[in-house]
């Protein structure tokens, strides 16, 4: 599969070098395409999640998603180009293998997949088959993998937070980063998820 230019994408990719977590869902919805921002619509609990688990000081509105990077957060879809929900997209609107080239690259020190449709895609397993929480172990060299409970008003009836606080203590947890594009990152999340809130 050629990979999609990125200036097709109706939602820019929020990715850098060393990030210490990135988000990766499956497509836009039609309303975070018109505003060409991430999960913008009002009955997702992505932004709401994102707070409630320790990983920003406060909720953030979909326009202010750029400000993730601060702490060390990256922002992706496995389909850059079309807007929908799962059951209206088709198998070849995904671009795994260009998303994986980029990461490759990015380097971050985990995934996190926001529905068990982007982890099937990106795993090449039928949902039936996964579990949400941390997935089972990779080579060192490769990010760790977490599916979370899709935040997605649509999901309310499967919704549980524990599997975000779950990978926000997992990145509270990174040793020390020894490239010096993750230092950064790892430091301003944990110094955040440790002086903002806690489990209780």
């Amino acid at each position: 599969m050629t990979p999609r230019p990125a200036s097709t994408h109706l939602v820019p990719d929020l990715l850098g070098p060393g990030l210490s977590l990135v988000f990766v869902g499956t497509a836009p919805s039609a309303r975070s395409a018109a505003e060409a921002s991430y999960y913008a619509h009002p009955g997702n609990r992505f932004w709401r999640a994102l707070h409630e688990a320790g990983f920003t000081p406060r909720c953030y509105h979909p326009s202010e998603y750029r400000l993730l990077l601060r702490h060390g957060i990256g922002l992706t879809d496995l389909c850059k180009t079309r807007a929908g929900t799962d059951a209206e997209l088709a198998p070849s609107d995904f671009d795994p293998v260009g998303l994986k080239r980029r990461l490759k690259a990015l380097k971050p020190a985990a995934i996190a997949f926001t529905s068990k449709t982007a982890a099937s895609v990106w795993l090449g397993r039928p949902t039936g088959r996964l579990t949400t929480g941390r997935q089972p172990s990779r080579p060192p060299d490769e990010p760790t993998l977490f599916i979370l409970p899709s935040p997605s008003g649509q999901a309310v009836r499967y919704w549980d937070i524990a599997p975000w606080i779950e990978a926000r203590r997992h990145v509270d947890s990174l040793p020390a980063p020894s490239d010096p594009r993750r230092i950064q990152a790892t430091n301003s999340l944990r110094t955040l998820s440790k002086g903002v809130r806690s489990d209780g």
